[in-house]
């Protein structure tokens, strides 16, 4: 297991432009060292013939054709709730200080 120094997270933190203090640096030299040990026993399960995927198990999308049926609703069943319409029509507020 390769280890990380408290000079190398100083560095990284000068070069990220991120001031720590002597503590805070001892902190993260643990964690970042936690960090790479983890990557490496991964890295050991990791194998050429193992496919990299984004799920534990295979997903697939599940579509239905797209067809066009009658509507349950009348228009005025559909407006019933509206707080002001016009005609067939929704009435909204202008959006963006655009006028309508």
């Amino acid at each position: 297991m390769s280890e990380i120094s408290a000079e190398q997270v100083a560095h990284l933190a000068n070069l990220a432009r991120i001031a720590l203090t002597d503590e805070e640096i001892g902190h993260l030299t643990t964690e970042l060292g936690q960090i790479m040990h983890a990557v490496e026993k991964v890295s050991e399960v990791a194998t050429p013939d193992v496919p990299p995927t984004s799920h534990p198990i295979p997903m697939q999308n599940v579509y239905r054709d797209d067809v066009v049926g009658a509507s349950v609703l009348s228009v005025d069943e559909a407006l019933a709730g509206a707080p002001e319409r016009d005609g067939d029509r929704f009435v909204v507020s202008a959006i963006l200080g655009e006028e309508q």
